[in-house]
């Protein structure tokens, strides 16, 4: 069965191919031009300026730098500090991208001289992480109690991607939260499940992937992902569990239709992160729904915005990284911020569908949704922070029971990539949004339950469906020293659902009914 590559339409596409050289007798093409971040080093143990444990690698590749998330330690950011620490946030993001291509730049270099890492590198950026750090202390103490202590979470790691996720061993999701502190997915499927499931893949990808002749792509601009970041669908385990349904449950659901993002709608900014910051999300995003949406939009250019939902009382925003194919040819976004200056390449695809319910609770009624509150599901750093909000999960159609957490799937002919995420469904009752962007929400237990005063609201669950070329030729966007990985897919939701329609919304879902 053929398939259609499906790609998003940019305003005044060029779409050339990539720069090629042709390499030798054996003619590979090597379709890369980023260095490869990839080999002959290795870094563990946090970095500063006593402890710099530093040897050169023994099977182990260093692929990215570590630094922890600030955001994740702040104490409640007062209203009025909260543009800054914003700000702040969103260039500790672009400090790391920097200082990522410069060790990519560098890795040569680096392999001769191991100590370049922290003069060229590593202290640089601690220092300019301490700067933005003390901005951020002011600030929050001009308006409240300056928090003490951020300066620890200042250094940062060089790290070897097989070593980032230790301890991981979860490959499936069942969709499900489990419970109030904010984590994602619960894993369905054993850590030894993917263990030999390489071995439909072509011997010739280790480090990057085929180009259908037996050449080497290595991924995205060279920074990934890896042939070992994808598994053969019919390889997985069926692990999907659903959480049984109880009296006085809310069973019915509301669909809104808002298409495909087939008018081309992209930016790399992210309003909910990241607000008044261009390029704060440094990856490309697709938007479906408001058509309002910049890093600079306000509630009110939300509310007056147009939106390509069927149902205008839906102006809500719904996005998402883009995936690319890995095919050699570039999007023309390749010379610009989001595209090829972060290390995202390939063609964009459009995905083939894209559905967006709100389901129920098993165990309670819901209750409206207030209007502008913000929800972000996933981790767009989970390759660094570890997994515990990460929350995508990866499949194919016809094996929709069997759902992978941090590998990318390899669908068989005939079969379509499946992206899927469930929403958090508990509300504090009172925000609608939060310092970190996440505990103002959370997810319900293994059993339905929204606790410590939290409320059950309409959840939204959200698929997304590409007809892509069977094998591992394709990624999402992501910050580039994320390397592309499956386990940091995200997706971004704000609610511009108008008063009426959400009522209604609420009524079909506690009433039992399938609403459109």
């Amino acid at each position: 069965m053929g398939r259609n590559r499906k790609r998003s339409t940019l305003a005044n596409r060029a779409i050339v191919a990539s720069a090629a050289l042709i390499l030798g007798g054996g003619g590979l093409v090597a379709v890369n031009t980023y260095a490869s971040a990839g080999e002959g080093w290795s870094w563990s143990g946090q970095q500063d300026e006593q402890t710099q444990n530093q040897t050169k690698g023994a099977g182990q590749n260093v692929s990215t730098i570590d630094c922890p998330e600030v955001a994740n330690d702040l104490p409640d950011v007062p209203e009025q500090a909260r543009p800054e620490v914003d700000r702040e946030l969103a260039a500790m993001d672009s400090q790391i991208t920097d200082a990522y291509q410069k060790f990519a730049d560098q890795k040569e270099q680096i392999e001769q001289d191991p100590q370049l890492a922290n003069n060229a590198i590593l202290n640089p950026l601690k220092d300019k992480r301490l700067a933005s750090i003390d901005r951020i202390s002011v600030s929050i103490g001009r308006a409240g109690q300056q928090p003490q202590g951020l300066d620890s979470l200042a250094p940062c790691a060089l790290r070897p991607d097989d070593n980032v996720n230790a301890g991981e061993g979860d490959n499936g999701g069942d969709g499900q939260g489990d419970g109030q502190d904010g984590n994602g997915q619960d894993g369905g499927q054993d850590g030894g499940q993917n263990d030999g499931q390489d071995d439909g893949q072509d011997d010739g990808q280790n480090g990057g992937q085929d180009d259908g002749q037996g050449n080497e792509q290595g991924g995205q601009g060279g920074n990934g992902p890896e042939a070992a970041d994808f598994v053969d669908i019919q390889s997985v385990e069926p692990n999907v569990q659903q959480p049984q349904q109880r009296r006085g449950g809310s069973r019915g659901s509301f669909a809104t239709a808002c298409g495909t993002n087939e008018n081309g709608k992209f930016n790399p900014d992210n309003v909910i992160v990241a607000p008044g910051v261009s390029n704060g999300a440094h990856h490309m995003h697709d938007y479906v729904g408001n058509q309002a949406n910049d890093a600079f939009a306000s509630d009110d250019d939300l509310a007056n915005g147009d939106t390509t939902c069927q149902n205008e009382g839906d102006k809500s925003t719904y996005y998402w990284p883009v995936l690319r194919l890995q095919n050699g040819q570039a999007e023309n976004d390749a010379n610009a911020d989001g595209g090829g200056k972060d290390q995202n390449v390939g063609e964009i695809q459009t995905p083939s569908e894209v559905t967006l319910n709100f389901v129920g609770n098993p165990r309670s009624k819901v209750t409206a949704m207030p209007r502008f509150l913000r929800i972000i599901t996933g981790d767009a750093k989970a390759l660094t922070n570890g997994d515990a909000n990460a929350n995508a999960s990866w499949s194919c159609t016809g094996f929709e029971d069997r759902q992978l957490k941090d590998k990318y799937p390899i669908c068989p002919e005939g079969s379509q990539v499946v992206r899927s995420f469930k929403f958090q469904s508990c509300w504090d009752g009172q925000n609608t949004d939060s310092a970190n962007h996440r505990t103002h929400v959370a997810f319900a237990d293994g059993n339905g339950n929204c606790g410590n005063g939290f409320q059950a609201i309409p959840q939204l669950v959200q698929r997304i469906v590409y007809d892509v070329p069977p094998g591992p030729g394709f990624a999402v966007d992501s910050f580039p020293e994320q390397l592309h990985k499956p386990i940091t897919d995200h997706g971004d939701f704000i609610n511009v659902f108008d008063e009426n329609l959400m009522n209604q919304v609420v009524n079909c879902i506690n009433g039992g009914k399938k609403c459109t």
